[in-house]
């Protein structure tokens, strides 16, 4: 017979191991930036701030991550985008990058969501990341930076580099000269952003409001003396 003293301890117990189960459960998705509920708010994220258009002039198209969406923003229209001069639009997706695995939510690298993006007709696009492909291989950044330069084949085109955020900041370099590399193999500009001291969020990744604000203008001037950009050009 089971004292019921020691059946509550036993019943208590198993309850405690439940919960660590699924707080670490919680924990992993979270860090790993997975799981449908995550997914479907960046989906929801990306498409708020699609519908937000800032600025006059001559139409550009922003592809990017996080950063162009806004996450961790109250207002997504305070992204760094809006700090571009033209009508700006944006089409960014939280996790997202060059590689086709930069992100577990499906296929949302910049190759997968430029043809859609392109339906605004822009005068230039700007292309920006690269935080996201921080574990990926080489390969798969080259990769994925040719199928992007393919779907923007004849467009006007500057691609923007990773900031050394804080939590990433060991990776950068690698990313940052890979993708200056294949930037002049395709004869657009590349704008490095690793050299810029920002202010970061408590997670070391996203950009304040403040930061957001220094970015953008920084990354305007930047695109500014490049512009307008040159036309990809495909090897041959």
């Amino acid at each position: 017979m089971v004292h019921r003293g020691s059946l509550r301890r036993v019943v208590g117990a198993a309850v405690v191991v439940v919960l660590l189960a699924a707080l670490m459960a919680f924990y992993v998705a979270g860090r790993a930036g997975a799981g449908p509920a995550r997914c479907q708010q960046h989906r929801v994220d990306s498409k708020d701030r699609s519908a937000i258009v800032t600025g006059e002039g001559e139409r550009v198209l922003v592809i990017g991550d996080s950063w162009s969406v806004g996450l961790g923003q109250d207002d997504l229209s305070r992204s760094w985008a809006a700090e571009l001069p033209g009508e700006v639009h944006v089409a960014g997706f939280s996790g997202s990058g060059f590689s086709a695995r930069a992100s577990s939510c499906g296929r949302v690298s910049f190759h997968d969501r430029a043809p859609t993006a392109l339906d605004v007709r822009p005068a230039l696009v700007v292309v920006e990341g690269g935080l996201n492909d921080y574990d990926q291989p080489a390969t798969a950044i080259d990769r994925g930076f040719r199928d992007l330069m393919a779907d923007l084949a004849g467009q006007p085109v500057v691609v923007v580099g990773p900031a050394a955020a804080p939590s990433r900041a060991g990776a950068v370099p690698r990313v940052d000269e890979l993708l200056a590399s294949l930037s002049d193999q395709y004869g657009v500009p590349y704008v490095q952003t690793s050299d810029l001291d920002l202010d970061y969020l408590d997670d070391r990744l996203h950009l304040t409001e403040g930061g957001h604000e220094e970015f953008g203008r920084v990354v305007a001037e930047r695109i500014a003396a490049v512009s307008p950009g040159r036309p990809v050009v495909l090897p041959r």
